[in-house]
């Protein structure tokens, strides 16, 4: 494993042939956010890289996690009759959530001012917006958490996956139609709960107890704005790109199969997770929800980054991802009875560590490979080669100098000269 390369040759050719393609819509979006982002971006130096400021956007988002894991291990601490997190931690996480996402709107502002965008910083900045949703979703749920006046576990796995599916939406639209469409319902639920972070603090979890209309509690409400957000605005509008882009006859797959690929994994994810939870003989979501919920989520993030990958260097989507094998083979266990209740739960959370190592371990390659190919065609651009370098060639200057700092650079630049 140590030794495969994620990224095809194929792949790797693609990427210096993409070009960015997106588009924003959202009101929210163009005339609030962006112009706050164009201020702040100017706070940030020249020579900070934009790729660390993804990564500590993200950063935010995994410690808002790990916060309220402390605070809020099983979901309870809303409920009536438990202690409660604290107020400063709502605020603590209110403020991060907030600057994960400014950050998360200023590092391709920084790329661009600082003309250092390439095609792996978008897959690095879109790769980890794919692990966030789990982030996000799972910490979200503490305000209401679990009891009378919360929501239960399985239905948050429920409304995991309307979010899951709502962000590989996009990059599915990008994947047959060039363009990546900017989903409305992000930047609205980024501002909105950053917000309700701060008024929990100030009114306590006390508040969400009440109805908010008639019989209508607070917990409903984030049920519906949810679903509602996901089959009200993503989904049509991400039919309606898709139709327009097949009536302009710009579609990048012509075949409905070609064109449904992306969705198999993520069906096969969600139906083996499903029958797991259904089947489950120590009812493993009610023990385990936290660890289940990450299992998911870091599982979706490996086959959405493989999309992005294909749909960025224009390249067939995978139909399945091996990450899905142990996890049918745990599934079969527990549906013929060889797994015991607490033989499941080790099951789990020896899948759950082995996804987050596979997952990170595709992430550093995919990221390394993508550099070493960057470098090189950085390398031979400044060292004014006329033509293409073979593949051999390029691989052998980068283990001759690829790591070793400015000295390998000049050393790589004047073999290219000499090729």
């Amino acid at each position: 494993m140590a030794g495969y390369e994620y990224v095809s040759p194929e792949q790797l050719s693609g990427f210096d042939k993409y070009k960015y393609s997106a588009l924003d819509t959202n009101p929210l979006s163009l005339y609030i956010m962006h112009p706050f982002w164009n201020t702040i971006v100017k706070v940030f130096p020249t020579w900070l890289a934009p790729n660390l400021i993804t990564f500590s956007g993200f950063m935010l988002l995994v410690f808002n996690f790990l916060l309220l894991t402390y605070f809020d291990p099983d979901f309870y601490a809303s409920a009536p009759g438990h202690k409660h997190v604290p107020d400063w931690v709502w605020i603590v996480v209110g403020i991060l959530n907030f600057a994960a996402y400014t950050l998360d709107g200023v590092d391709g502002k920084q790329a661009r001012r600082t003309n250092s965008s390439t095609p792996l910083g978008e897959l690095f900045d879109h790769g980890l917006d794919s692990w966030s949703c789990v982030y996000f979703v799972v910490t979200v749920y503490s305000i209401f958490g679990r009891g009378p006046t919360g929501v239960s576990v399985f239905v948050l796995y429920l409304l995991l996956w309307v979010v899951l599916f709502s962000f590989i939406l996009s990059h599915w639209e990008k994947y047959n139609t060039g363009v990546l469409f900017l989903p409305w319902g992000y930047d609205i639920s980024q501002v909105t709960i950053s917000f309700v972070y701060i008024v929990t603090a100030v009114v306590g979890v006390e508040a969400w107890y009440e109805p908010f209309l008639f019989n209508f509690l607070y917990r409903d409400l984030f049920t519906a704005m949810i679903i509602g957000c996901a089959l009200c605005v993503t989904l049509p509008m991400s039919l309606l790109n898709f139709f327009r882009s097949y009536k302009s006859n710009t579609l990048k797959h012509k075949s409905v199969y070609e064109a449904m690929v992306p969705f198999f994994s993520p069906c096969l994810l969600f139906t083996l997770c499903t029958v797991w939870i259904l089947w489950s003989p120590s009812d493993i979501l009610e023990i385990h929800p936290r660890i289940f919920y990450f299992m998911v989520g870091t599982a979706f993030a490996n086959i959405t980054c493989q999309l992005i990958v294909c749909q960025m260097s224009s390249t067939r989507c995978p139909t399945l991802n091996w990450l899905l094998l142990p996890l049918l083979l745990v599934v079969a266990a527990v549906i013929v009875g060889a797994a015991t209740s607490r033989l499941e739960s080790a099951l789990l959370y020896t899948l759950t560590a082995a996804f987050t190592l596979a997952h990170i371990h595709y992430g550093v390659q995919v990221v390394s490979e993508g550099e070493r190919r960057e470098l090189l065609w950085g390398i031979q651009k400044a060292a004014g080669h006329g033509g293409e370098l073979q593949e051999g060639c390029l691989v052998q200057l980068w283990k001759h100098g690829g790591r070793a700092g400015v000295t390998g650079h000049r050393a790589m630049v004047q073999q290219l000269r000499m090729v």
